[in-house]
């Protein structure tokens, strides 16, 4: 290949050579194509991550904004008064199922409450009803479907299949195990929404221009894509399971003072599963700390 660089004859500048074709190829790299370039780097940074990480001190958050906003370190301070540590959840677009399913999982194993299971169960059924009800084929979601329960009746010690701590933390970084739970929760929370349209169609179609159907098929089901209000509410009602989301980033009060923002998603109908709440009532056991894009757990001290 020629020099790009001009040459030099009978003191005239002559022609680039292969210029223009160079030219041309960055002419037709679109916007789709850098978009594209762009999330394939995404992905395989991501890929560094496990699915769900190691505990973490919360001092190992503040350590990320050392030299960042003065309003998200403070906020952070405050975070550290009530919270004890943070689990990271990879950023693969599946970060508030992938930290809803670790989390809840590792509640059932430290209460050992077999009530719960049987609750959680019970409103499994009931989505599992309403996905055949709304056509879907038994076989696009049995699958997803025992496997979770699987993961459940696990928890519970003392019986051959009984899964250590350890193992739990192994399953959830286990592609074959922890996409099977993801796709779960992503079918429960379809068939919530499809089975409460005039509910949700409000805020859908805040969100985009399509209609609820459209919507869970191209925003809820498909791994990958990330989730809303709209998710969250919909997975905690068709469960029956609160959720608390702590809100981390740079807005302040209207007072110019700086606080930590969170809302509890609580479960429609009174369906609270009152032996995993904590002592005070109604407080969800199951926080996630929400920064612009994503979602890990956190543990209360």
């Amino acid at each position: 290949m020629q020099s790009k660089e001009a040459s030099v004859e009978d003191g005239e500048i002559g022609p680039v050579t292969g210029a223009g074709s160079e030219m041309d190829e960055w002419t037709n790299f679109g916007d789709d194509d850098i978009m594209q370039q762009q999330y394939t780097i995404q992905a395989e940074e991501a890929k560094k991550v496990p699915f769900v990480g190691d505990k973490e001190a919360l001092s190992s958050l503040a350590a990320e904004y050392k030299s960042g906003s003065p309003i998200l370190l403070e906020k952070i301070k405050l975070l550290d008064e009530k919270y004890a540590a943070i689990r990271r959840a990879r950023g693969d677009g599946n970060c508030f199922f992938r930290s809803f399913m670790f989390s809840y999982l590792e509640h059932i194993m430290e209460s050992q409450d077999q009530a719960e299971i049987d609750r959680v169960k019970a409103n499994v059924e009931k989505s599992r009803k309403a996905l055949q009800t709304l056509g879907y084929a038994d076989l696009t979601f049995e699958d997803f479907f025992a496997l979770f329960l699987e993961q459940l009746e696990c928890l519970i010690q003392g019986k051959e299949t009984s899964i250590s701590h350890e193992e739990l933390v192994l399953r959830s970084r286990d592609q074959s195990i922890s996409d099977y739970v993801v796709m779960f929760f992503r079918f429960v929370t379809s068939a919530e929404i499809q089975n409460r349209t005039e509910f949700f169609e409000p805020f859908i179609l805040g969100l985009s221009n399509t209609t609820v159907e459209q919507f869970c098929k191209s925003s809820v089901e498909p791994m990958g894509e990330e989730s809303d209000h709209v998710h969250i509410t919909a997975l905690s009602d068709a469960l029956g399971i609160p959720i608390r989301v702590v809100y981390l980033d740079c807005s302040s009060c209207d007072t110019g003072g700086v606080s930590i923002n969170h809302h509890d998603f609580m479960p429609v109908a009174g369906d609270l599963p009152d032996a995993s709440c904590s002592s005070e009532k109604n407080i969800p056991f199951i926080t996630l700390l929400y920064r612009p894009g994503h979602y890990n757990i956190l543990y209360p001290k």
